[in-house]
């Protein structure tokens, strides 16, 4: 059985709690992503920045750009939840991001540096957390009412599930 490109560590398992552990290694995944995102794309050419990771699917370039985008979002949601009371969250077209110029056509650098700083912030928010943070939640369109522990599950996945795209690619192709 081929393996599916679209999920290369499987899809997002939802959960409604974490134990303190689980939140805990979640945090560390959420810190770890923006490293383990420069690795995966260091020494990439143009050429293969603007690869598709499959057939069909965003090039390596437009999966950096997304992440920092849907990271952004992320950090958002966080705050909303801790500042209001199940405040109703936004959606957005992920898929006509990116087409947009900023992710399509710009060198990846900004989007590293973005991410690397805005996880520093994301990460020190959630480590202050007091117990009734954690129960805090929000809505969404498409998800429902969500706990923060989803929230910070979903998160930690959709990072790891971005770089394995890429390292994934990288394997498939040979670039070492």
């Amino acid at each position: 059985m081929e393996p599916d490109l679209r999920y290369p560590i499987g899809e997002f398992e939802s959960v409604t709690n974490l134990t303190s552990d689980q939140r805990l290694a979640a945090m560390d995944a959420i810190s770890e992503a923006p490293a383990r995102l420069a690795s995966a794309v260091a020494g990439l050419t143009p050429a293969q920045l603007d690869t598709p990771y499959r057939p069909g699917g965003w090039t390596v370039r437009q999966v950096v750009h997304h992440i920092a985008d849907s990271h952004m979002n992320a950090l958002i949601r966080f705050k909303l939840a801790l500042t209001e009371d199940e405040p109703m969250v936004k959606t957005y077209r992920e898929e006509r991001w990116a087409e947009l110029v900023d992710t399509k056509t710009p060198p990846i650098e900004s989007s590293l540096i973005l991410l690397e700083n805005l996880h520093k912030r994301w990460v020190l928010l959630m480590r202050s957390f007091s117990p009734t943070d954690w129960l805090r939640k929000l809505r969404h369109p498409e998800w429902g009412l969500a706990t923060m522990d989803f929230l910070l599950a979903e998160y930690a996945w959709h990072g790891r599930h971005h770089v394995a795209h890429i390292t994934a690619l990288r394997e498939r192709n040979g670039w070492r």
